[in-house]
């Protein structure tokens, strides 16, 4: 990428994460003139691959979103991408400290088998309900995932079957156990490890709170060919994403600027004039897309800018992010207890549950969220574990080191009575003592380690508060940050907008189509 010498625009875009370059393929394939400006010195946002390890410096690794599933299909075919990705069976791992465990994958049998050894027939047939009622709300909502958001109650008008629509509403409105309960689930494992898996992940949200259901509705959207509603890797990690939107995004025209920092939008008589760079330089535009985070955006114009009205319903989204991500190298691959033998488990997204809790698991979730709430580090805070070497060697260094995450969910974006800077290295470590409590010696497989907790989020991706997805996906469909903000020709197409955070595109599509509408193109 080099930097542009050209000052002035049809379009401006912020940000070369993945919806600001979906949107500037479909502006420019409008026969406008789009510039991307990137602060960063390479694309990508926070779908990027980078090789953070001194002591592994040839092991790449995707540092801050780790798997492709809710980007539409038909987005990926009117985009024209072939992204490469790669289908984990077994996808979905859950240790123990004995000799019982559950590996889900694409065999049917097995895994009835194992529900019914490890719960019961009766969990079973619950399960089986669950996943052929969110298949059927997953198709229903599929359509309107690529358009201009409606209230959820327009939405179940339009787009879901008559049948459902009450599950839906209830869904995306409530506390996701009571949608949870409706299928008499006996085994409260079963219900952390939905709510865990997929209703809280990225959230600053637990159980008893309002939206977590759409969390989960949104986590089940995985449609991409090949998945049957699972998540998938992306060979190359998940630069190979915004790499290819980069390139599609050339060959339409689009000029992309790197190390281009945006320090002001600016704004005159309530319409945008363009944007001031950190270097200075001014270029005029009439159309300023913003793919920063909601909070951001309206720091860049100024919040003075705006109606009041607008800048309290965009302040009444922001929440802290709650998660931390410990990208590791390993020398080798850890060994479970419960699964010594290599059976595709180290692939899997594998969950680090307290299980061992005296008062159960659901019981231990819930204190872990206390603790985020009260400004403290939980002892055992649910962990999604990720090793995705095994299945895409590309990523490996001629050593063979792997990649490896700890995605730890939830940890306060600020600690009370102590610091990140003091405690970060202590509690890495002790989230290695819990990874070892399963899979003894990990500890001693780490050669280094690149951490990211919520302020250095923050700072890393520029997302504010270290919230990953940008808005929590509590709020759903009308209630996230709309794509037309008040100032004329002033736009947003982050994370933060309807459908929901991830790496999905959508909002980079809706923004872009809610422009060209706007230019009466």
């Amino acid at each position: 990428m080099i930097r542009s010498t050209k000052q002035s625009a049809d379009v401006i875009i912020i940000g070369a994460g993945h919806n600001g370059l979906v949107a500037s393929i479909f502006l420019a394939r409008h026969g406008l003139d789009v510039l991307v400006l990137e602060e960063k010195e390479q694309v990508g946002g926070a779908a990027k691959t980078e090789y953070p390890f001194k002591k592994a410096p040839l092991l790449g690794t995707s540092t801050g979103a780790y798997l492709l599933g809710l980007m539409p299909p038909e987005l990926m075919k009117r985009i024209g991408v072939d992204i490469p990705v790669i289908r984990r069976d077994p996808h979905y791992f859950l240790p123990t400290f004995d000799n019982r465990y559950l590996l889900f994958g694409s065999d049917q049998e097995s895994t009835r088998q194992q529900f019914v050894k490890f719960f019961s027939e009766a969990d079973w047939k619950a399960n089986q309900a669950l996943n052929d009622e969110i298949g059927k709300l997953r198709d229903d909502v599929a359509p309107a995932w690529l358009e201009e958001p409606l209230s959820a109650e327009a939405t179940a008008e339009r787009h879901i079957r008559p049948e459902l629509r009450k599950v839906f509403l209830n869904l995306v409105k409530n506390p996701v156990e009571e949608h949870l309960d409706r299928f008499g689930f006996k085994n409260e494992l079963l219900i952390a490890m939905y709510a865990v898996t997929d209703a809280f992940s990225g959230l600053n949200a637990t159980f008893g709170m309002p939206g977590t259901g759409h969390n989960f509705l949104a986590h089940n959207m995985c449609r991409l060919p090949g998945a049957d509603g699972t998540w998938m890797i992306v060979r190359g990690g998940m630069g190979t994403v915004t790499k290819e939107l980069a390139r599609v995004a050339v060959q339409a025209g689009v000029r992309i600027a790197t190390h281009s920092p945006v320090t002001q939008i600016d704004v005159q008589d309530k319409t945008v004039r363009g944007v001031t760079l950190k270097d200075g330089r001014e270029i005029y535009s009439e159309v300023v897309v913003s793919n920063a985070d909601p909070f951001r955006t309206l720091d860049l114009a100024g919040t003075k800018k705006f109606p009041e009205s607008f800048v309290k319903r965009v302040n009444a989204l922001k929440r802290d992010g709650t998660t931390m991500k410990v990208n590791l190298a390993l020398k080798s691959l850890p060994k479970f207890t419960c699964l010594p033998e290599n059976r595709g488990q180290h692939s899997t997204t594998t969950h680090l549950l307290p299980i061992g809790s005296k008062d159960g698991v659901i019981a231990a979730v819930k204190r872990a969220y206390q603790d985020v709430k009260n400004g403290k580090l939980s002892d055992f805070p649910t962990i999604e574990w990720y090793i995705h070497t095994t299945a895409d060697p590309s990523l490996q260094d001629a050593k063979g080191h792997h990649n490896s995450a700890l995605f730890v969910q939830w940890v306060p974006y600020e600690l009370a009575d102590t610091t990140w800077e003091k405690e970060e290295e202590n509690y890495v470590k002790h989230l290695l003592s819990i990874a070892d409590r399963f899979a003894p010696d990990t500890s001693d497989l780490v050669i280094d380690t690149f951490t990211l907790t919520p302020p250095k989020i923050e700072k890393h991706f520029g997302i504010t508060r270290g919230h990953i997805q940008h808005v929590d996906n509590t709020f759903a469909f009308d209630q996230r940050m709309p794509y037309a903000t008040p100032i004329q020709g002033l736009y947003s197409c982050s994370a933060g907008c309807h459908p929901a955070g991830s790496v999905v595109g959508a909002a980079g599509h809706n923004a872009a189509h809610r422009v060209l509408r706007d230019m009466g193109l």
